[in-house]
């Protein structure tokens, strides 16, 4: 059902995609530019407190509010090229910190993560996090005005949406009229009903984890005197463990939802008919009118219809792939037809799923992960080669689009940690090239732009990524808020450098139409006739017909590579290219102008690529 497409050529890829499914997102270079994602958690994004006590409380670690994103501070996060703010863990999440005076129950520490608890345990999804205002009873109105500030300084807003788990607490206070909560109306003497929110073990109670390895909660504090954690009967666990007693590894701090899909894996809801692939979102939604669906599916529509009416943008979907595609095709054909242009970015690893959740579910993009991120890490670390990527490109060609680039979110190591570059200038040309190789979004995360390693003990989880689980101070990140002036007056030179790589680089992808164009890579043709061009290059083009531009990586940490580039016939009968000199001035820096030498239809440009440069070469006076 879902052609791939092998060429090398996107924007025949988008023609093909535009006729043959109507619902994609492809447009062409003359009205669409990049997009970039920038991932920031504000728990974590206004805090100066620099102690870092491992497992420390809010008061003693501090914590960033709703209200630290000030006028000033997002102007200067717009000002790295970003066009959308993705603000992780905005949803009322179950944590350790008392907010019984304001009316929000204990979460048991046996079933939390970490002392301000995983923004993946979802307590109310009608409401805000308590953490993250200023006055903890108007934290709503503290979250519509950032969300009125953040459009106001030329963004978007996107938050998470966690449509396969909910906190083993759900405690929804703020649900609208006529709106019951999860699992409030389950029949629980049954393992399955297809109306019921959650599964069931039936007839026993929850015990929890055997906790080894070192770890207890709150690193074996005592905080409270709860007594036992009691759950009858037993919810199953949010990643399908069916166990009354998960084991420590499980996501036991939540709790599964029932989607229809029986515990044999039987679907008890209609499928869409062959052929929806290649159906509109219009059509789709007209599809599911007049069916009889779980009440997990309305829930959650109903949820996203509700943010969306406050002014978010669109959402991240954590862990989507774990949800059936038929939800996904309910779910955002009901969004996209109240916001056309909703931006809609989802968490899928299996690579066998990527065409079904776009093409059926109405994704707009996915993470790529499991292809491009794991390939260009492996190549950062040194153990990989450069010509493993154009087989990665080729594979997407088809639905490069929709395929998120990012080298850095929470759940991956931070480029500057010791298990993956060591230091940030290290990803410097893998930055280059996750941003210009293909027309899909680019994201970057908070404090990826200053170089951020993740060394601390927070508590939860293990360094080399940053916490989300614990209040902590992001020191790299801290260094540039400056206390917060938002002015980058505590940085180092390395690390002003950075920040000013960054943004020097992800401006000229909101820019360029090339990015938006045409691609080829030229990388083999170079391994097989461009002497010292080797495995530890990369080299490709990408072309519209206002600009032409050529692309080069040198990810050795210590190695000059000399080499005279060498640049197809093909390429240069696109372009319409004669026999002469073109001089080429690199787009990054804007330091260096080379000579493009076409002689019998061929290009040559000699290269001198100091370790870990990227340039991005344009072609001057079209």
């Amino acid at each position: 059902m879902y052609k791939r497409i092998s060429h090398f050529y996107f924007i025949s890829a988008v023609c093909f995609l535009n006729f043959q499914y109507p619902n994609t997102f492809y447009l062409s270079s003359m009205n669409r530019r990049k997009t970039v994602v920038y991932q920031v958690f504000p728990r974590l994004f206004g805090n100066t407190n620099t102690r870092n006590k491992p497992w420390g409380t809010m008061i003693e670690n501090g914590v960033g509010k709703f209200n630290d994103f000030t006028e000033n501070a997002l102007q200067e996060i717009r000002s790295l090229g970003v066009t959308h703010i993705w603000y992780t863990g905005v949803l009322h999440h179950a944590t350790i910190t008392d907010y019984t005076k304001y009316g929000i129950s204990y979460d048991h520490p046996d079933i939390v993560k970490g002392r301000a608890g995983s923004p993946y345990a979802v307590k109310d999804y009608y409401q805000v996090d308590p953490d993250l205002a200023v006055d903890p009873l108007k934290r709503m109105e503290e979250f519509e005005a950032l969300i009125e500030r953040t459009h106001s300084a030329g963004m978007k807003v996107l938050i998470d949406i966690v449509p396969n788990h909910v906190a083993r607490k759900y405690e929804g206070l703020n649900n609208p009229q006529g709106t019951s909560d999860f699992g409030a109306n389950d029949e629980k003497d049954f393992v399955y009903k297809k109306n019921n929110n959650f599964y069931y073990v039936v007839g026993q109670k929850f015990k929890v984890p055997e906790w080894r390895d070192g770890y207890l909660p709150l690193g074996g504090e005592n905080i409270y005197d709860f007594g036992a954690y009691e759950e009858f009967p037993v919810k199953w666990t949010g990643n399908g463990s069916r166990l009354a007693k998960p084991d420590y590894s499980d996501w036991y701090e939540t709790v599964r939802i029932n989607y229809g899909i029986m515990p044999d894996g039987s679907k008890d809801f209609d499928e869409l008919p062959e052929g929806f692939d290649k159906k509109t979102v219009a059509e789709h939604a007209e599809f599911w009118k007049g069916k009889e669906l779980p009440d997990s599916w309305i829930k959650f529509k109903d949820i996203a219809l509700f943010w969306l009416a406050k002014g978010v943008d669109g959402f991240r979907y954590d862990m989507a792939e774990m949800v059936p595609v038929e939800f996904w095709s309910y779910m955002n054909s009901s969004i996209k037809m109240k916001n056309p242009e909703a931006f809609l970015l989802a968490e899928v690893y299996n690579p066998d799923l990527y065409r079904p959740y776009i093409y059926l579910g109405k994704m707009d993009y996915l993470y790529d992960k499991v292809a491009f991120y794991d390939s260009i890490k492996h190549i950062v670390k040194g153990y990989g080669w450069t010509d493993h990527i154009p087989k990665v490109q080729e594979e997407m060609a088809d639905i490069e689009h929709h395929m998120l680039h990012f080298l850095e979110n929470h759940d991956e190591q931070r480029i500057a940690c010791d298990d993956f570059a060591g230091f940030p200038e290290n990803g410097k040309p893998a930055m280059v090239v996750s941003a210009t190789i293909s027309t899909s979004p680019t994201m970057i995360y908070f404090g990826q732009e200053v170089g951020e390693p993740a060394n601390e003990k927070a508590g939860f989880g293990s360094p080399g990524r940053t916490s989300i689980f614990d209040y902590i101070g992001v020191p790299n990140h801290q260094r540039w808020l400056n206390n917060k002036k938002f002015d980058s007056g505590q940085l180092s030179k390395k690390e002003k450098e950075l920040r000013e790589f960054y943004r020097h680089l992800l401006n000229f992808t909101l820019q360029s139409s090339a990015l938006m164009g045409a691609y080829q890579e030229i990388h083999y043709f170079n391994r097989e006739h461009t002497e010292n061009y080797n495995h530890r290059v990369f080299s490709f083009v990408r072309w519209s017909a206002d600009e032409k531009l050529i692309v080069v990586s040198n990810f050795d940490k210590e190695e000059v590579h000399e080499f005279e580039l060498k640049v197809p016939d093909t390429t240069i009968a696109e372009w319409g290219l004669e026999d002469g000199n073109y001089p080429l001035k690199d787009q990054l820096y804007n330091k260096i102008t080379v000579n493009l030498k076409v002689e019998n239809g061929r290009g040559n440009v000699v290269l001198i690529m100091e370790p870990l440069v990227s340039l991005i070469l344009a072609l001057e006076n079209l």
